[in-house]
């Protein structure tokens, strides 16, 4: 029987596979399994709420059709859901590079399936638009901040899924969801869309959304009043806690213990915690081991740099949205020149919509490059690798690349490789395992790096200019 309900299976992924994007089909259905199948039902495995979530608003149309194509008729799909291991079973189409690509967005870590439990959702109690007003305005949610005005691409899927389930109350498996990336790339629009969608569907939800800077600024407050019972109160008795820019507690001990413990008393009351980071816990220096293990104890998604195709979509979405409009040249331009950031992607096409409106005059080649060129300076600067810094960097202290990637201890090679290591940390996108493996070393290696050549910067002026010259060397290449 399960041969022929894998052979069922297959043939339909089949159809479902011509329908969607290699990307697509691995992300989500390379790990399903037709488990069960009768005259009216098909009951399909799925590793957990977040795939199928996932399918049932994305894709649930292309499977019906592949389904009712394959069996002749259509039938009804049921999701089982599975412990959150995501195992490949149609292994013909995952490849290496993709896997390595989709484990960096979405992580699951073992704590986490150890604590799925059931329990009864809650029942939705659909909010007015007044009260959805003044609820988000009293939380400090950003109402343009939905999921409906957010663009998905292969680079935030994950993230964009995983919010979504816990928005639905899909996730006590997944607690916290840590969702890191760096700049502009739509973490604080996802945790404001999670908020504004459980007021939206649960009004009376206690919501509480902060950023690390404002905890620290009113622990401390509360402190110099006397007030920390009344603090507490406010944090610890949340439903939903929305936590942006965690990072920002690094090196805040107080500020850290008083997180730590507040943390623990949502979780230990099974309500929720959403996280946002500008780097995975495990990268955040100076972050104590305890926060770091709590960070990690549900689920990880990652937000990537968009492709040219995202970036053209959420181009074309604000476009319409705050009803501008641009040549498609310009737009084509702005997508292929801003890779960095959608928050600056957005920013450039407003600057330029602002312009040709106010001004009157067109938007020749001249004036987009004048009116952008703090920002294509930015974009270009950035633009920067690994093998770049490895190769500057060894011909400014007269070492050999050899060395960058050696396991020698001479002081002046030492000290060149941890320079190398700095400036690929501060100018490349790249994790801190990417670069430690880069140079034959682990991500601690790394962090200490960092520290040993911010320490010296602050000490020596020399080592300062050293420093500066080759960045700036760097950003011009």
């Amino acid at each position: 029987m399960a041969d022929k309900l894998n052979v069922i299976w297959k043939e339909i992924c089949s159809k479902v596979r011509a329908q969607v994007s290699a990307d697509t089909f691995r992300r989500w259905f390379s790990s399903t399994k037709l488990i069960e199948a009768d005259e009216n039902n098909l009951t399909v495995f799925v590793p957990n709420h977040i795939y199928g979530l996932w399918i049932d608003s994305n894709y649930m149309a292309i499977l019906n059709h592949a389904v009712t194509e394959v069996l002749g008729q259509p039938r009804k799909i049921q999701w089982e859901i599975g412990s959150g291991e995501v195992e490949a079973i149609h292994s013909e189409v995952v490849s290496d590079d993709n896997n390595s690509a989709s484990e960096k967005q979405l992580k699951i870590l073992p704590a986490a399936r150890n604590q799925i439990r059931s329990r009864k959702k809650p029942v939705a109690i659909n909010a007015s638009d007044d009260q959805i007003e003044k609820l988000t305005r009293k939380i400090g949610l950003n109402r343009n901040h939905r999921f409906d005005t957010f663009v998905v691409g292969s680079n935030n899927e994950y993230a964009c899924a995983a919010a979504h389930a816990v928005s639905k109350g899909n996730s006590e498996g997944y607690n916290p969801l840590f969702i890191w990336g760096g700049p502009g790339l739509g973490k604080t629009h996802l945790l404001h869309a999670i908020g504004y969608e459980h007021v939206k569907r649960n009004p009376k939800c206690k919501i509480v959304y902060m950023t690390c800077e404002q905890f620290t600024n009113e622990f401390i407050e509360a402190i110099q009043n006397n007030s920390l019972s009344k603090f507490r109160n406010r944090y610890r008795k949340a439903e939903l806690l929305l936590v942006d820019d965690i990072h920002f507690l690094a090196g805040k001990e107080k500020s850290q213990e008083e997180f730590f413990h507040t943390f623990n008393m949502i979780c230990d009351g099974r309500r929720h915690i959403v996280l946002t980071s500008d780097r995975p816990a495990a990268e955040i220096s100076d972050l104590e081991e305890r926060i770091v293990s709590r960070c990690e104890w549900g689920l990880t998604a990652g937000l990537e740099l968009p492709d040219v195709e995202t970036r053209l979509a959420i181009l074309r979405k604000k476009m319409a949205m705050w009803q501008v409009s641009l040549e498609d040249r310009i737009v084509e331009f702005l997508a292929d020149r801003i890779r960095k950031s959608v928050r600056r992607l957005e920013g450039a096409m407003m600057r330029l919509a602002s312009y040709s409106s106010l001004s009157g005059k067109s938007l020749t080649d001249e004036v987009i490059e004048g009116l952008l060129k703090d920002i294509l300076r930015e974009e270009g600067r950035r633009r920067v690798t690994i093998p770049s810094i490895q190769k500057e960097v060894a011909l400014h202290f007269d070492v050999r690349i050899a060395d960058m990637t050696a396991r020698g201890r001479r002081s002046d090679v030492a000290f060149a490789r941890q320079v190398a290591m700095y400036l690929s940390r501060t100018m490349t996108d790249h994790s801190l395992v990417e670069i430690g493996r880069a140079f034959g070393r682990d991500h601690g290696t790394v962090i200490h790096a960092v520290k040993k050549v911010e320490t010296r910067m602050e000490k020596s002026q020399d080592i300062r200019q050293k420093v500066s010259i080759l960045g700036s060397r760097l950003s011009s290449v």
